[in-house]
């Protein structure tokens, strides 16, 4: 007789939360386009860290100890230490006689740009960043052509199913460089124990890539070491958010940028779901913080009752010259600049004006290509403006932009790949400890 003698004191809308759950999702939208905006600013200053890290050490070997390390405007001197610690590089505070590990500096600020890279060009969980190894690098050979595609190879973590991700040409670049680092004197990377918090287990020893020196060992990050790495970068960089407050970046929010930012630009949402590993597109979707719920729903009803109507022919296992015309889309890409980024089946949107196409990517040996190009389009500029053609100036400027920023691309890509290295992939029989059948 318990329902009937009062009425329950917590209502129905209480028990399901809806309200709870908008608020939540769109204090988690506003946290991912608040860090969105700031995320370049990020990349750049954990690159430039980086790099001053790496001048300042490398300066404070070549200088005598007690002397004044070039570079400082004679306020660092090197420390002398002793020969117990002599392979690190300390320096001295000239002013305070303060002491600072160089050699962990330029350690730090290494990993710290490796781990903002990775995750933003990866959308990875912290989990599988951490089980990242030598062995997740394989490749991939077209059978058309034999070009070699490079790909990640991400273990089962959170959903437990096994992924691979396309390496674009800037993750390919930080790869090389944890590659480089890493490796010892005989060419391979030290073997290290991991200890997983989810499973509650010690891995086997693995070459991963996230390893780093401690004392007389090698150890691998863990999470709580990549929050702090996080932390240090974001303070280094003195960013701020709409408030004037220090943002805070997760590891989580790099995965909730890449999902928006590729939907942004034009990635099917079930291609995303695929790269991150959801289970349901439902997920995929509220990790996307751009569009309104109500474009969202329709799109997804649209897409519902298309699905219905489709014939069931077209799911079926492609023929041989379907399969051809897949491949056929990779040379189809290449032109005279550099190579286009555009989805298979996808027209060009920018009528072939390439040079003013995001989704081209400049070939650094057609620079003088370009350079040709961009006097050409100056030269242009001036003529249409002599001759008061306003139209044709509009068009011109729209194209000369362009230009410059593939150029600009082209010498980013130079000085990253100044000191190439082989990333040395581990060949079948070394992975599992057999020869591969013939």
């Amino acid at each position: 007789m318990g329902p009937w003698v009062a009425p329950c004191p917590i209502t129905d809308a209480e028990v399901q939360k809806a309200e709870d759950l908008k608020r939540r999702r769109a204090r988690m939208d506003q946290r991912t386009r608040e860090r969105l905006l700031v995320l370049p600013a990020l990349v750049r200053t954990a690159c430039d860290r980086r790099q001053a890290a790496a001048r300042l050490l490398a300066a404070a070997e070549l200088t005598e100890p007690g002397a004044v390390i070039d570079g400082t405007d004679g306020a660092l001197r090197k420390a002398v230490v002793p020969k117990a610690i002599g392979r690190l590089a300390w320096a001295e505070d000239v002013a305070t006689d303060k002491r600072r590990n160089l050699s962990y500096e330029e350690e730090e600020a290494f990993w710290a740009f490796a781990t903002i890279e990775v995750l933003r060009l990866t959308g990875i969980r912290c989990e599988e960043l951490l089980e990242l190894s030598h062995h997740s690098i394989t490749e991939y050979r077209l059978p058309g052509t034999g070009e070699l595609v490079p790909l990640l190879q991400i273990a089962p973590s959170k959903t437990d199913t096994e992924r691979m991700l396309l390496v674009s040409p800037e993750l390919a670049d930080v790869l090389s460089a944890i590659v480089q680092r890493l490796r010892g004197p005989d060419g391979s990377i030290p073997l290290v124990v991991s200890y997983d918090i989810r499973e509650k287990i010690w891995n086997p020893p693995m070459p991963v890539l996230f390893q780093r020196g401690i004392d007389n060992e090698r150890r691998a990050f863990t999470h709580c070491a990549i929050r702090r790495l996080l932390i240090n970068a974001l303070a280094a960089s003195a960013l701020t958010d709409a408030n004037g407050d220090p943002p805070m970046f997760q590891a989580h929010d790099f995965r909730r940028i890449f999902v928006t930012d590729a939907i942004m630009n034009g990635l099917p949402p079930h291609i995303a779901q695929v790269i991150c590993g959801h289970k349901s597109i439902d997920t995929t979707m509220g990790y996307k913080a751009v569009y309104p719920a109500e474009t969202i729903e329709a799109h997804r009803a649209f897409m519902a009752r298309r699905r219905a109507t489709r014939p069931s022919e077209e799911y079926r296992t492609p023929t041989d010259a379907e399969w051809d015309s897949f491949l056929a889309h990779f040379e189809k890409r290449k032109v005279s600049v550099g190579t286009c980024a555009r989805a298979f089946g996808s027209p060009c949107v920018h009528e072939h004006a390439c040079v003013r196409c995001s989704l081209l990517r400049p070939d650094p040996a057609q620079r003088a290509r370009l350079e040709e190009i961009h006097d050409n389009l100056e030269a242009r500029i001036i003529e249409a403006k002599r001759e008061g053609w306003l139209g044709e100036v509009e068009g011109l400027q729209v194209s000369y932009a362009g230009v410059r920023d593939k150029l600009a691309q082209i010498d980013a890509t130079r000085r990253r790949t100044a000191t190439g290295t082989e990333l040395g992939i581990p060949a079948f029989g070394s992975i599992s400890g057999r020869a591969s059948a013939p």
